[in-house]
């Protein structure tokens, strides 16, 4: 009897003891549950929208005369004054161009007629403050103050950072482009060519190999003219090409604007945009896509006897793709102190 208890106690206390042990190995056998840390998925950065190319074209200004005495009446003398309605229009741009009437300079001596311009140097800092990366020099008012006053007034642009193109210390400055270089959609700069011309003032006006002057061209000079337009053309991506031409205060443009204007387009000119009529004339697309404005009339200027010579017209100009994609024509007023405005009616 106790051999017989004796074993069944042998007999518990070994399976307890295998309990014991199968349960204390379960437990080391079972592995441990493990969080798997997924990493976030890598930050692909989003493609860089790419702004358009933007590019401002206005017509005549004119810091003389009735405009200079809105700018110390109205002003104070400062010569910002002129574009403090519109700066916030021009800011935009990449590039802003305009044809600038007459000489700043305080040199030189008037050539006699009523209407010689002659802006004074301070003027230099209004057309800063408006943005003006390039003029046009190459007009009828580029020597109302001879020599002297035209040579001071491209020193003094130079000074200020703007370039001056249409007229030059040579022939080869006055009749050469300006080429400004901008970043745009592409991967490399977009190079913007502008050349300047008129067919007004005398030929002693016309810049030589060793004088300065300006871009002055008549009808035999179209060969010429078109060789100069195809060579630029090489040399950049869109070339803008200005002329001062026409008749004062005529709603359409004479025969040489029209034929000049076809002209340039054919040689590789993308653009063609003229001034002098004081008023808009119309604008029209020629084949392969490129446009001609004939006139843009004025910006400043301080012609209040009618109303059409103080409308103007501010074409914007949008590049993408190293190609022109939009023009956008702005109509202009200029309010009772030779301001001008955007017109939004």
């Amino acid at each position: 009897m106790v051999k017989l208890l004796s074993k069944k106690i042998f007999w518990l206390i070994s399976i307890l003891i295998l309990g014991i042990i199968f349960f204390i190995g379960s437990f080391f056998l079972i592995k441990p549950k493990v969080t798997e840390i997924i990493p976030p998925p890598a930050q692909v950065p989003l493609p860089i929208e790419e702004k358009p190319i933007t590019i401002i074209l206005v017509g005549d200004i004119m810091l003389n005369r009735g405009v200079e005495y809105m700018i110390k009446k109205e002003g104070d003398g400062d010569f910002k004054f002129p574009f403090l309605e519109i700066a916030k229009d021009l800011n935009g741009a990449d590039i802003l161009f305009g044809n600038l009437e007459g000489p700043i300079s305080d040199k030189g001596t008037k050539v006699g007629s009523i209407y010689s311009f002659r802006a004074e140097p301070e003027a230099i800092e209004g057309l800063s403050f408006a943005g003006f990366d390039i003029l046009s020099l190459a007009n009828n008012h580029a020597f109302d103050y001879g020599r002297a006053a035209l040579e001071d007034c491209l020193a003094k642009l130079s000074n200020a950072k703007i370039s001056y193109v249409g007229a030059g210390l040579n022939e080869i400055e006055a009749f050469g482009p300006v080429i400004k270089e901008i970043n745009g959609s592409t991967s490399s700069p977009l190079r913007i060519g502008f050349l300047a011309y008129t067919n007004l003032g005398p030929e002693s006006w016309k810049a030589t190999s060793e004088n300065l002057g300006i871009a002055r061209v008549s009808e035999k000079d179209m060969e010429k003219v078109k060789e100069s337009i195809k060579s630029a053309k090489e040399k950049v991506d869109i070339l803008i090409v200005s002329l001062h031409a026409g008749e004062e205060y005529a709603a359409e443009p004479t025969q040489f604007q029209v034929e000049f204007s076809k002209a340039a387009v054919d040689a590789g000119a993308d653009l063609v945009v003229g001034h002098h009529p004081h008023v808009v004339q119309k604008s029209e697309k020629r084949y392969k896509d490129k446009w001609i404005f004939y006139s843009l009339g004025n910006f400043v200027f301080d012609q209040s006897f009618s109303e059409e010579t103080m409308k103007g017209e501010m074409l914007e100009i949008l590049i993408e793709d190293g190609k022109i994609n939009e023009l956008i024509p702005k109509k202009i007023k200029l309010n009772n102190y030779f301001q001008p405005v955007v017109d939004s009616q």
